[in-house]
């Protein structure tokens, strides 16, 4: 198998709201297709694509059709973590997670979209405990 892509598909309740979101702070462009019920978002990047689909839509198995995004961290590595923070924050995105750093070398922080997608920002720095 050869993977050539990754996209992760979010079920949330105002697909337009999402889409907003991730276009505006998140520099998310429309990729091949949208529609009320519907999104397909992409970056230039090396970003996971993003297909945001509406709570309910038929095109989901109907077991799957009325469950809410929950219990997932979407996570991106980045560098210049602090100026993403304040980035975000000066455009009026709530900061759910302040920046911290965790002893292993993690930095990061958290924000949430209008539909509570718990998005992450990561930066690697060099462990400032014990190995």
């Amino acid at each position: 198998m050869q993977i050539t892509a990754s996209t992760v598909s979010l079920t949330v309740d105002d697909v337009a709201a999402s889409q907003r979101f991730f276009t505006t702070h998140l520099g998310y462009a429309e990729q091949q297709a949208a529609a009320e019920e519907f999104a397909s978002l992409a970056r230039d990047d090396a970003a996971t694509d993003i297909v945001l689909l509406a709570r309910g839509t038929e095109v989901l198995p109907a077991d799957q059709r009325d469950q809410h995004a929950c219990g997932l961290i979407l996570a991106f590595t980045t560098t210049g973590i602090e100026h993403e923070e304040k980035r975000l924050r000066a455009e009026g995105v709530e900061i759910t997670m302040p920046l911290r750093e965790e002893p292993w070398g993690e930095r990061l922080f958290q924000i949430k979209d209008p539909n509570g997608v718990v998005i992450q920002f990561v930066e690697w720095a060099t462990p400032s405990g014990p190995a």
